[in-house]
């Protein structure tokens, strides 16, 4: 398998003291996301890293090799599976990209940048990922963002999350025309957090699988919050 390439990192100011590790979708890169350096207004210097997912097959479309963070088995369900197993979920996959994360958490903390000042974002298969690693550190990070996206092995989490990630605050958004995450699955995912105790900002927009302008305005102003 190909090495995977560095992740793309940009700087908004001098010696920034807080970061964001920002995860794409399923089948883009890094570079997706990369103009959301322009279009936040933040109060402090902001340190962005937007990593590559792997390159590997993806059953749900046919096996064609391409960027993802675990595999997709089957169509999203519309309901969250909170008991029994988590049957239909690439778990090896999951965790396999929740080690890429917490390594770049590390090198940011390496970087001099204090775990509470390093936030998670994801989009769609990203975020899935970044709700996963979030709760599951042993140190709060900053916050978490999961956009059009969903809370990954839901079964297991109650059993794996760890007490003192409760006080890392989680902001939620959602299209709620959806069709490719549906906003059901996304809505179910906010009420099983808030149930384990974290506390959520949800959002719903009128629209697909994107961000929109309106989004873009809520992220901003929640981030704002957290850094002041």
């Amino acid at each position: 398998m190909a090495k995977n390439p560095p992740p793309i990192i940009l700087q908004s100011g001098n010696k920034p003291q807080h970061s964001i590790i920002w995860l794409h979708g399923l089948g883009a890169d890094g570079q997706d996301f990369v103009p959301i350096v322009g279009e936040l207004d933040l109060p402090v210097a902001m340190r962005y890293i937007f990593p590559h997912a792997p390159m590997r097959p993806v059953t749900i479309n046919g096996g064609f090799v391409m960027r993802a963070w675990y595999d997709i088995t089957q169509q999203p369900p519309t309901a969250l599976t909170r008991t029994g197993s988590n049957a239909h979920q690439d778990a090896s996959g999951i965790r396999a990209s929740q080690t890429i994360v917490e390594a770049l958490i590390q090198q940011e903390v390496a970087n001099g940048i204090a775990p509470g000042n390093i936030f998670l974002a994801g989009f769609s298969q990203g975020g899935a990922i970044v709700l996963h690693t979030a709760l599951r550190q042993a140190t709060p990070l900053g916050g978490v963002l999961a956009l059009s996206s969903y809370l990954p092995l839901a079964a297991s989490a109650p059993d794996e999350l760890l007490a003192g990630t409760r006080t890392t605050p989680v902001f939620m958004a959602h299209g709620r025309s959806d069709p490719v995450i549906p906003f059901t699955l996304g809505y179910a995912s906010r009420e099983a957090l808030r149930e384990f105790g974290y506390t959520v900002e949800w959002h719903e927009y009128a629209m697909q699988h994107s961000v929109c302008e309106e989004e873009l305005r809520d992220i901003e102003a929640w981030l704002t919050k957290q850094l002041m």
